[in-house]
Parts: C-alpha cells; sequence; structure tokens
C-alpha cells in the first residue's frame, strides 16, 4: 500500500515537472548569456551573478511563493484572485477594498502579460541553439523566426487537449531535462570546484555594494533565472500544492547545479557567447544535437506553465464576475479546474507570434522582459503581507516585507527597460486591465439602472396576480442573484405580459468566497404559487444546473431569463454593451437546456 502511495506521488510530481516547472526550467538557456552581453566575466562578476541568481531563486521562488503564497491556497486553488477573496474579508475600510481589488485586476492583467512574452523568449531562445550546430550555421533570422513561429502554433493547438493530457506527455520529458541540466553543471563544478562559494550570499551583497547604479540594471536580467515562479501559485488548481512543492525541490537542486556550473564554465572560457549551449557544446560534444532537441522540447513545455496558469485565472476572473464569461471546455473529471478556454488560447498565440516577428532574437526580446513578471511578484508581495499583518502574524509579516522589498527592487529595476521594448508587456497587460475596469464598473451601473422591484412589494402585486387571474398549468423557473430585489424581466414576464405558472420558482445563484462547495435546498416558501430554491456553490465549482434541478424534483415546463438591450451614446459604455454582447449570458454559459429558455430583453439607459 506504501508502495502504492510512493507511485502515486512520483506521477504526480512528474506532471507537476511537465506542467508547472518548465518556464523556470528553461530560464538558464538564456538567464547567464544575457546578463554577459553587458558585463565583463571576471571572477568578481561571474562569483557575484551566480551568487544574485542562487539568492533570488531562494528569496522569490521558496520564500515567497512556495512557503508563503502556496500555504494560502483555498481548497488547493492559488492566484491573484484567491488572495483577494481572504484578504477583503479582513478589509474594514472601502477605500482599502477598492484599492485591493484594482490591484487585483492588475495582478491578472500583468500575468496574461508574462503569458504572451515567456513563450516567445523560452521557444526563440531554443531555436538560436542551432547556430552552434556547423552545419547549420548559415541559418538565418528569418528561418529561425519560421521555426519557432511553427512550435509555437503545435503547442497552442495541443491545448484543446486539456491539461491532464499536456502535463502527462510533458512530465518525463522535462524529468530528462533537469536531470540533464544537473548532470552537465556538476561535470562543469568539477573542473571548478571553486565556484561553490557562490552560494554564500557575501558575493551577491559584495556585487550589489561595489557596483553602484550599475547593478540597477543588472537586476532587471537577473530576474529572469525566476520567472514562472508565480506558476508554482497559479497553477496549484491544477495538479495540488504537495506535487508542486516536491517538485519544486528537485527542480531547484538542478538550477541551482547548472547555474554554477555554468558560472565555472564562463570562468574557465570567458569569450563563450552563448553559456549553456556552449557549456554543452563542450563537455558532451557528440550528444549536443539530441541536448538540443531537447531544450527545444523543454521550451515548449515551458510555455505549458504560463498557459496553464493564464487559463486558471482567467476562470476566476469569470466566475467572480470580475471578466466576462467565455465559453469555457472542461477537460478532466479528477480535477476541477483543468480546462480551456479557446478564446484566450489563440488570443495568448497571436501575440506571441507577434511579439516573435516584432523582437527577432531572444537577446532583444530579453531587454524588454520582466516588468510583467515583476509587477506581478510585487503585488502578490504585498497582499500577502497584508493579509499576514491583519491576521496579527508578525512574524512571516517582516518576513514578507523584506521579501516584498526585493520584489520592488527588481520591479524599479526592470522599468529601465519600457524605452527597450518593456512598452510592450505593458500594452498587452492594459487591454485585460482596461476590459476588467469596464467590465466591472459598467455591471455595477448597469445594476442600478436596472431598478429592481424590492421583495415586499413584489410579492404584494404577484399574491393578487395569482389570486385573481387565470395561470398556465406547470413550473416556470426565473434566475435572481439577489431574491431581496427582483430583476425587471420577472416583473415584467408577470405583471405586464401577465403569464404566470401555476408553481413559480425563483432559483438564487448565491456564489461563496471559498474556490469550492456545493448545496441546493428549497428555502421556505415565499408565497401562494411562489418557491425559492437557492443553489450555493464556489467560485471554481463547475456546476451542472439542469442536473441539480432534477435531483431536487423540479421538473420545469419553461425558464425565464433575462437579456439586456444598452442604450448608450457613452463611448465607454458602448465598448461594455459590445462586451456584453459577444459573451454568453448565465443560463448559456451553465449551459441550461435550450428548448426550454425563453429570454425577455430589458432596455437600459446608461
Amino acid at each position: 500500500m506504501a508502495v502504492k502511495k510512493w507511485i502515486v506521488k512520483s506521477f504526480g510530481v512528474i506532471k507537476a515537472m511537465g506542467l508547472v516547472f518548465g518556464d523556470i526550467g528553461t530560464s538558464p538557456i538564456y538567464t547567464l548569456t544575457v546578463i554577459f552581453i553587458f558585463l565583463k566575466p571576471t571572477q568578481e562578476n561571474i562569483f557575484g551573478i551566480v551568487s544574485l541568481i542562487v539568492w533570488t531563486l531562494i528569496l522569490i521562488v521558496q520564500v515567497q511563493y512556495a512557503w508563503f503564497a502556496m500555504s494560502l491556497g483555498k481548497r488547493g486553488e492559488g492566484g491573484s484572485i484567491v488572495l483577494r477573496s481572504i484578504l477583503l474579508p479582513l478589509l474594514k475600510s472601502k477605500s482599502s477594498i477598492i484599492f485591493f481589488s484594482i490591484l487585483t485586476y492588475l495582478g491578472i492583467a500583468l500575468l496574461i502579460g508574462d503569458g504572451v512574452i515567456t513563450p516567445a523568449i523560452s521557444i526563440l531562445s531554443a531555436v538560436e541553439g542551432l547556430i552552434l550546430i556547423p552545419q547549420l550555421q548559415a541559418i538565418n533570422t528569418s528561418e529561425i523566426i519560421l521555426i519557432a513561429g511553427i512550435i509555437a502554433i503545435g503547442l497552442f493547438t495541443f491545448q484543446k487537449k486539456g491539461t491532464e493530457k499536456v502535463a502527462r506527455a510533458f512530465g518525463p520529458i522535462m524529468v530528462i531535462w533537469f536531470f540533464a541540466l544537473a548532470a552537465t553543471g556538476l561535470m562543469s563544478i568539477i573542473q571548478y570546484p571553486a565556484i561553490i562559494k557562490a552560494v554564500n550570499p557575501f558575493y551577491a551583497l559584495y556585487f550589489v555594494t561595489h557596483h553602484g547604479f550599475a547593478t540597477f540594471f543588472v537586476l532587471s536580467e537577473v530576474i529572469l533565472c525566476a520567472t514562472g515562479a508565480e506558476a508554482l501559485y497559479a497553477d496549484m488548481g491544477h495538479l495540488g500544492r504537495e506535487p508542486i512543492v516536491k517538485g519544486w525541490h528537485v527542480v531547484f537542486i538542478a538550477l541551482l547545479l547548472n547555474y554554477l556550473g555554468q558560472g565555472a564554465f564562463l570562468l574557465l572560457y570567458p569569450d563563450t557567447k552563448t553559456v549553456l549551449f556552449g557549456m554543452i557544446y563542450h563537455l558532451i560534444h557528440p550528444l549536443y544535437l539530441p541536448f538540443l532537441l531537447l531544450s527545444i522540447s523543454a521550451t515548449v513545455i515551458a510555455s505549458q506553465a504560463m498557459i496553464s496558469g493564464t487559463f486558471s485565472i482567467i476562470y476566476q476572473g469569470m466566475t467572480t464576475r470580475i471578466l466576462p464569461l467565455l465559453k469555457v471546455d472542461y477537460t478532466s473529471s479528477q480535477f476541477k479546474s483543468q480546462i480551456y478556454i479557446s478564446v484566450i488560447n489563440w488570443f495568448l498565440l497571436a501575440g506571441i507570434l507577434i511579439i516573435i516577428l516584432i523582437f527577432k532574437k531572444s537577446e532583444h526580446l530579453a531587454v524588454a522582459y520582466g516588468l510583467a513578471v515583476t509587477g506581478s511578484m510585487t503585488i502578490t508581495g504585498i497582499m500577502m503581507t497584508t493579509i499576514y499583518y491583519l491576521k496579527k502574524d508578525y512574524v512571516k509579516t517582516f518576513i514578507l516585507v523584506l521579501v516584498t522589498l526585493v520584489d520592488t527592487l527588481f520591479l524599479l529595476s526592470n522599468t529601465t527597460k519600457i524605452i527597450h521594448g518593456g512598452y510592450i508587456s505593458l500594452m498587452i497587460a492594459s487591454l485585460p486591465f482596461i476590459i476588467i475596469l469596464i467590465y466591472t464598473n459598467g455591471n455595477k451601473r448597469l445594476f442600478r439602472g436596472f431598478q429592481p422591484m424590492g421583495l415586499e412589494k413584489f410579492l404584494e402585486k404577484f399574491t393578487e396576480m395569482y389570486g385573481n387571474h387565470s395561470k398556465i398549468p406547470g413550473t416556470a423557473l426565473y434566475f435572481a442573484k439577489d431574491v431581496r430585489r427582483i430583476p425587471p424581466y420577472v416583473v415584467r414576464t408577470m405583471f405586464t405580459t401577465g403569464i404566470i405558472y401555476t408553481d413559480n420558482i425563483i432559483v438564487s445563484l448565491n456564489q461563496k468566497e471559498e474556490p469550492y462547495g456545493l448545496r441546493a435546498i428549497f428555502r421556505e416558501d415565499l408565497t401562494d404559487g411562489l418557491r425559492l430554491f437557492e443553489i450555493e456553490f464556489g467560485y471554481m465549482e463547475i456546476i451542472n444546473i439542469e442536473e441539480i434541478l432534477t435531483k431536487s424534483g423540479i421538473d420545469e415546463l419553461v425558464i425565464f431569463y433575462g437579456a439586456e438591450d444598452i442604450d448608450t451614446r457613452h463611448f465607454i459604455w458602448k465598448i461594455f454593451a459590445m462586451i456584453k454582447k459577444l459573451s454568453p449570458d448565465l443560463v448559456h454559459f451553465y449551459k441550461i437546456p435550450a428548448n426550454k429558455l425563453y429570454g425577455v430583453i430589458t432596455r437600459v439607459e446608461m
């Protein structure tokens, strides 16, 4: 039994390798190479940079994400929205609620921006390794771009198979990749054992204190070693906390050995241009081509972590009414949050192809990369620090204050990249951020424009109507978010058109702050002929309303739902109206049978 349990856990870790650690696991391909384009490869600089990389991995990935962020998950779910759901009940002032809500929106937007740039730089940097093969040295930039584009298209086409199948296919490849990183790193360390001293934080501090303002620019590239750290938290819902944390411990050892090995190799061969590929070419020349193919496979997988994380965050945004509803396919019966969102999938692909065409080379893209990543990390740090402070856990608060200051330092250093292409990531992130602001504020204004009827007045009119008018035999369902405020379409259907059934049920969909949990019950009858059925569910629950109704003994004849016809001359609200038209309404999102549906349109001026 113990052996079987160990095998199951091992498979979970292997899946995590394929789904979560691709991005951070392929950072060794370009991190040191990019840094030493601008920095002289002296012994002092190499020791300092390697030490900075080691301690960035420890502070950002291990402490901030593996220890703190992943301990703040809810029922296995992680991400900015989960942090928001934990934080908001602890806040007392309206201004602080608004501030942290906007911070959450910004975190979501930056994660999406990161989800576009990460695959582009990962795939480009690996394909560029072809140049080191003597027979392929004549390959030009256009051909590299073409190959990278084909790989990206193949990856995103595969997404509809589901993250479970993706992880199963990619996991074993990443296990081989991390073994190769560790083994080659160790081989290089043996040739220059003194590099192990770079683990001492003294070398990182010495570099920072002795290079003045230049440190600021170097840090903007050092953070490349930790890109993908946010995927550990965002992807929790796909695999659970335990396999990701255990997987990280294995990945950290492989990365540590490889970065130390690259440092050792650079000390011996300071003229090397592409450090990792140069090290591999020197150490295991006959196996260079297989390693190159392995690296290309790994960079494809690297993109998967951000894609899966983006799907999770978008779904959380939809179910918490931060983002408009989109068509969702559920790809796993085991993990509820393993999903595929077609529109987001192709949006990411389009963005990646555009990025590859604009920057053409990974070294150009690296100059623009990191702004969205560090922004997302800083926001996560601020929110976690506030949560622990409000919970009066001052030891953890103090640790997180220090870590968040490090995040902030990395973020500030990356602002230097804005003029060199960093604005691209901000432009990409601005699109979802603007959509979130328009959608959330538009819904608030729309709700005020609806002018719902109070329950007490509604019951008076209903009782009179039900007692004095003829009724249609059968059961009719109506949806209402809050039964205390009856939507205009219910009022119009019953009182304006005079449509009343013998049995009328108001279905209240009540979403909880928790990610999971489902309860469906009849409340006490509101009045004769009018019942209240409440469905209470977590924001990550995949609910089957038709099945819930059937199990509760409801055999409805018709289902009425409200649709809006927005009339506005305001440019912003015209965008909101377009978003509402393009996104499915609630009943279609939850796939309620179309043959029973009757939409009632309410015209609203905004």
